[in-house]
């Protein structure tokens, strides 16, 4: 079996030590270079990778080693997976990991990701507070095809007539949809929505009754804005929510690599297609 270079270098040291001898006699018992017996490991600087890794979990605090990598890597940052790794340990950047809860069983219907852009869009309403307890609520509507967010409507009061409002702003600059998919609420089911959309020759296509999985991408959406927006910062009024949104949507779209679309971020998706 053969001797480690570690050993062969504890043995010169040893002869050193003992018999007081030089290097080079040392060297030729032990059977070991000169050269290998000075050479003295030298690791690169981590000061980049630490400075590099702080600032975007400064500006992306939910997100965990995989994403901040791809980020790196989309930025032309040349480390490797296992030193960014290192580091990111080292700096105890982990995440807490919650325990998943059991849920029922359930047998959704199949959601497809569509072939082109306006194919299919999805919008759904979210809510939160204020900082002094006032209710606000958000209208978030997506494009199934590339996962970008065309819009989050905010306000303290969403009607039908604001969520036909918000889409003929979208169509303004988007063009119009084949469908829209949308769960049950009463802005939705409205009479006047109904209208609008028969009206542009749009297909509402209505989930079923607590099936919010049947509406599986902006509910993910959703997710995302919830946990790196609403729940991140404590809003002292409408503006400050809608700023705040507004520069995460650039992020959301333009920086951000989703899984599902092949580490690509939406706007990057959409002109490749």
């Amino acid at each position: 079996k053969a001797v480690k270079t570690s050993r062969r270098r504890a043995w010169v040291e040893h002869l050193r030590a003992q018999f007081n001898v030089s290097v080079a006699f040392a060297c030729e018992v032990a059977g070991l270079s000169r050269s290998v017996f000075y050479y003295k490991h030298k690791r690169p600087s981590d000061d980049e990778v630490i400075d590099a890794l702080l600032a975007l979990v400064e500006r992306h605090p939910r997100r965990g080693l995989p994403k901040l990598f791809k980020r790196l890597r989309n930025k032309g940052k040349p480390w490797n997976k296992k030193r960014v790794e290192r580091v990111y340990n080292m700096l105890k950047l982990n995440l807490r990991r919650k325990g998943k809860r059991r849920v029922p069983t359930r047998t959704p219907e199949p959601l497809s990701a569509p072939t082109q852009h306006n194919e299919s869009w999805s919008m759904d309403f979210m809510s939160d507070a204020l900082s002094y307890g006032h209710r606000f609520r958000t209208l978030n509507v997506l494009d199934d095809f590339n996962r970008q967010a065309l819009a989050i409507e905010v306000d303290t009061s969403l009607t039908s007539e604001r969520v036909i409002r918000t889409l003929q702003q979208i169509i303004a600059w988007r063009g119009k949809p084949k469908q829209i998919r949308v769960d049950n609420g009463p802005e939705f089911t409205s009479t006047a929505l109904e209208d609008w959309a028969m009206k542009n020759d749009i297909k509402l296509e209505f989930i079923e009754p607590g099936s919010p999985y049947q509406n599986g991408f902006v509910e993910r959406f959703n997710r995302s804005y919830r946990e790196e927006v609403l729940d991140l910062y404590l809003f002292e009024s409408l503006q400050e929510v809608r700023e705040i949104t507004d520069e995460w949507l650039d992020i959301y779209n333009y920086e951000r690599p989703h899984d599902s679309l092949g580490d690509m971020t939406p706007i990057g998706y959409l002109e490749a297609a």
